[in-house]
């Protein structure tokens, strides 16, 4: 299969932070959007109003954390990004998000548990709360890592969420995903009646995703 160009990545890096954006996943400048590319990654650079961003903005930064001269500053939080790729070679693009409902859930230090079948879509029986940490340190990437080392998602406490996928549309995806399961979980808690499915039938539904990933993209290529 070809592999996308650098232009084209970069233009996707863009067109996803703009949907992110104007889809209400994340206000402002919140947030930040990568893919991996060259032995490294392109993300967003710090500061830029997606709306105003071009092709040449998008920052490359190398495997080493390294950034080549010339370039805008990467957005604040390249370490985490950089950090997840390192633990997650079977992922290429991430989407971090402040979503409401995973925002106010994060700032509760409430991981997502198994009250819903769809929580297993991340990859496993929850989708974790990582501890907090400063934004743009090494060790809030050493905790976003090991959150994302099994699963497809993360809370970050005091934060906000990050999703990976196996593309930018993917991530994107995901992380509505998250912000659909962090809603109904704060409604739940309301309620005051969480029930929660057992780890054995999680772990049943996060094999047979898998498998619905896999049916879901052929068909598709079929069309």
């Amino acid at each position: 299969m070809k592999q996308p160009s650098e232009k084209s990545l970069r233009k996707e890096v863009i067109a996803t932070a703009l949907e992110m954006s104007r889809s209400g996943l994340s206000p402002g400048r919140s947030g930040n959007v990568s893919c991996r590319f060259g032995g490294g990654m392109l993300i967003t650079p710090t500061g830029k109003q997606y709306e105003d961003t071009e092709p040449d903005d998008i920052v490359f930064v190398a495997a080493d954390g390294s950034v080549p001269d010339g370039q805008l500053k990467p957005s604040s939080e390249w370490q985490f990004h950089l950090a997840a790729y390192h633990a997650r070679p079977d992922r290429n693009a991430l989407v971090h998000t402040h979503s409401l409902h995973a925002t106010v859930l994060a700032c509760a230090h409430k991981a997502i548990p198994a009250f819903h079948y769809m929580v297993a879509v991340a990859g496993g029986k929850d989708i974790p709360c990582v501890p907090y940490a400063t934004f743009g340190t090494d060790e809030l990437a050493r905790h976003v890592a090991t959150g994302l080392r099994e699963r497809d998602a993360c809370l970050m406490a005091n934060h906000g969420q990050i999703a990976c996928g196996a593309s930018l549309a993917h991530a994107l995806e995901m992380a509505r995903e998250v912000e659909v399961l962090a809603e109904q979980y704060y409604k739940v808690l309301v309620l005051n009646e969480v029930h929660l499915l057992d780890d054995a039938e999680m772990l049943e539904i996060a094999e047979r995703f898998k498998t619905y990933g896999r049916n879901a993209e052929l068909n598709q290529k079929r069309r």
